[in-house]
């Protein structure tokens, strides 16, 4: 659906821990809520960081959990039983809406995903938790090809 939509836009299926372009070709790269979905996160990570030119950022956005009580409580409360009920209810699937919590609560926190990105090849990274923290920004900066991660 994307063909035509922008002259440097040219959409393609590819595997994001194998990705099918040449080291350091782009500027920057941003991921909605796509990183918690990859099999191997660290693999995923240093594929970012090959293809992504030295300096240029890394901005991911991903579902976290509340540190706060209560919205903490009231988040596992919902994520855990009433947005699977209610996915069962309108899908008429018995098990929709059951992956999206699982994968949430089985992804690594703000300050592991931070310390991860680092491990492979970002520096400066930051992060800011929005909307009460149930969802958080990640941002790295590709470091210069064979640096170390500090």
């Amino acid at each position: 659906h994307g063909r035509g939509k922008a002259a440097r836009t040219l959409p393609l299926n590819g595997d994001a821990l194998d990705l099918p372009f040449p080291d350091a070709a782009f500027d920057g790269a941003t991921v909605g809520f796509g990183v918690r979905n990859l099999a191997d996160l660290d693999r995923g990570l240093a594929e970012a960081a090959r293809v992504l030119k030295p300096g240029a950022r890394f901005v991911i956005l991903e579902f976290t959990t509340p540190s706060w009580q209560p919205l903490r409580g009231l988040y596992f409360a919902y994520f855990r039983h009433v947005l699977p009920m209610i996915g069962r209810i309108f899908s008429k699937h018995t098990t929709a809406y059951t992956y999206l919590p699982e994968s949430v609560l089985a992804f690594p926190e703000p300050d592991e995903l931070a310390r991860r990105m680092t491990a492979q090849g970002f520096g400066d990274v930051t992060y800011r938790r929005l909307t009460g923290g149930i969802c958080a920004v990640h941002v790295g900066t590709r470091l210069a090809t064979g640096a170390a991660a500090a």
